[in-house]
């Protein structure tokens, strides 16, 4: 691997902590602490991200010194590793300095195109912003994120990435559903890597702290680096940053929706400036269509982080932002107007992508209606969202209607369901045929955007369980599937949640330690 070629420009441009204090603690002033791995003799490398690490600039891992840097066991002299401070609502509740409690950064490489990529461990130790946690993962989270966020990304959704994956050697205690009953479980350490893993949170700490001249810088940062096609030299460079992180997050909620992805905990530290899927927690698939869904135990009763609610609550989230960066922008209406705007181009976009899941060609009249029905019966009628549209791609003029559908129901629907479902799909025939494509370009419209393998959260459940046997089979055919989510390379991965798994904790009922 390329290890010379890491390095830290972050902690050379932005006020730090140099003191490598491990005490967890406030920090104001600073962006962020100097942080040191805790080593980890006895890791054991699980998975590399081959492709990954070659297009980043890291190359093969060949060395000994290679496995010791993924694995978080020793680093060469020249990696000064630090964590970030940020800031944060969690759960709509001002939280104050948040931070990496178990992220600990090893930098950012270029690979030969100039790209820039931040490497980061999850797992790897305590840092100041732990808030009394012992900064360790366990090998059923790390698991789940890693295989998420590349599921995610081979989906066509925007999202940090999964580099490797590592048993610590260590036994780490968990609660995993805060039941006061604690157990030990296998430590693991991942890495992974986002052309930046800045959040909503890191300019939320800066405006409440009043660092402005900081903030400033942060926001420069930001620009020169992500954001190339804003003029950096413009005096309304921080009003078109603030509106291109809304339309990216209104890019990225789209994606959410059309996918079936409820993240589970949208607090505004989980934000990502760069319209990324960040910081796979309590996060799920959907199995059953409902848009009152949450895989969040925590987040019961009151569901802020429900399926249904997350292009509201990333509006919410972008308001809190557009806060903290008023004292750059110092406009309150043209905030105002790039805040209202998010909604009309969410909901443009978002009927465009309902449209072509659906295989329509065009928007026209009416349609805003039959998307409506459309997610009012997969709700009531309790049907798979996946499979739903799976099995309509198939849909003929002579195929019989139940028949084909039968597997995608998780309830058996009564006489006045099935009536309300033939007509639904005989008016969907209807509205087909007013398209001015081929039956064929519009069945391509479909394959393209629905995906026939999504990382349902029981086959995550299987994973772990395996892993936690020393068995691989199973992770390296979801490593395939995922690889190849428009393709039905496994057709019993293409099937309902079994009825088994139903309240199973850690499977169809997570939570923030999940």
């Amino acid at each position: 691997m390329n290890l010379d070629k890491i390095s830290s420009p972050f902690t050379e441009l932005f006020p730090g902590d140099q003191s490598g204090n491990p005490r967890q603690r406030q920090t104001p002033k600073v962006l962020f602490a100097s942080t040191n791995i805790a080593g980890f003799p006895e890791a054991e490398l699980l998975i590399l991200n081959d492709r990954l690490a070659s297009e980043i600039g890291l190359g093969k891992l060949e060395a000994p010194a290679d496995s010791d840097f993924v694995n978080a066991t020793k680093l060469p002299n020249h990696i000064k590793t630090y964590a970030t401070a940020y800031a944060g609502h969690q759960f709509g509740n001002w939280a104050g300095q948040l931070g990496d409690g178990r992220a600990i950064f090893a930098g950012e490489i270029k690979n030969e195109s100039g790209r820039k990529t931040e490497l980061q461990w999850k797992g790897a130790g305590a840092t100041p912003y732990s808030r009394h946690a012992d900064g360790r993962a366990v090998l059923r989270s790390s698991v789940r994120e890693y295989l998420m966020s590349e599921a995610m990304f081979h989906l066509g959704v925007p999202t940090t990435r999964a580099l490797s994956l590592s048993l610590s050697g260590e036994q780490v205690l968990r609660d995993i559903m805060y039941s006061g009953n604690p157990e030990y479980e296998k430590g693991a350490v991942m890495m992974r890597t986002a052309d930046s893993f800045l959040r909503f949170g890191h300019f939320q700490l800066l405006a409440a702290q009043d660092e402005i001249d900081t903030l400033r810088n942060l926001a420069d940062y930001v620009i020169e680096n992500h954001y190339p096609e804003i003029n950096k030299e413009s005096s309304d460079k921080y009003t078109e940053l603030m509106r291109q992180i809304s339309v990216r997050t209104a890019d990225l909620m789209v994606e959410w929706y059309r996918v079936g992805f409820v993240h589970g905990v949208m607090n505004t530290d989980n934000m990502s400036v760069l319209g990324l899927t960040i910081d796979y927690g309590p996060f799920s698939f959907l199995d059953e269509y409902s848009l009152n869904f949450t895989p969040n135990t925590t987040d019961l009763p009151g569901r802020r982080y429900a399926f249904g609610n997350q292009a509201k609550v990333a509006q919410w989230n972008l308001w809190q932002l557009a806060s903290a960066l008023f004292p750059l922008i110092n406009d309150a209406e043209v905030l105002e107007q790039i805040l209202d705007d998010f909604s009309t181009y969410f909901w443009t976009k978002h009927d465009e992508m309902m449209a072509s899941k659906f295989g329509f060609d065009q928007i026209t009249e009416g349609d805003n209606d039959f998307f409506t029905t459309a997610q009012t019966l997969l709700d009531d009628l309790k049907m798979d969202y996946t499979l739903f549209f799976t099995q309509l791609e198939k849909l003929t003029d002579d195929v019989d209607i139940m028949t084909l559908f039968n597997d995608v129901f998780y309830t058996r629907p009564t006489d006045n369901q099935t009536f309300q479902f033939i007509e639904f799909i005989q008016n969907y025939r209807n509205r087909l045929s007013k398209n001015l494509i081929s039956k064929a370009q519009s069945q391509s419209i479909m394959q393209a955007v629905n995906p026939k393998f999504i990382l349902r959260n029981y086959i995550l459940f299987d994973c772990i369980a395996e892993l936690h046997e020393g068995k691989h089979d199973l992770l390296n055919k979801v490593l395939t599937a995922l690889e190849n989510p428009y393709e039905e390379l496994f057709p019993e991965f293409s099937k309902r949640r079994p009825p088994g798994y139903d309240g199973t904790p850690g499977c169809s009922t997570l939570s923030c330690s999940s």
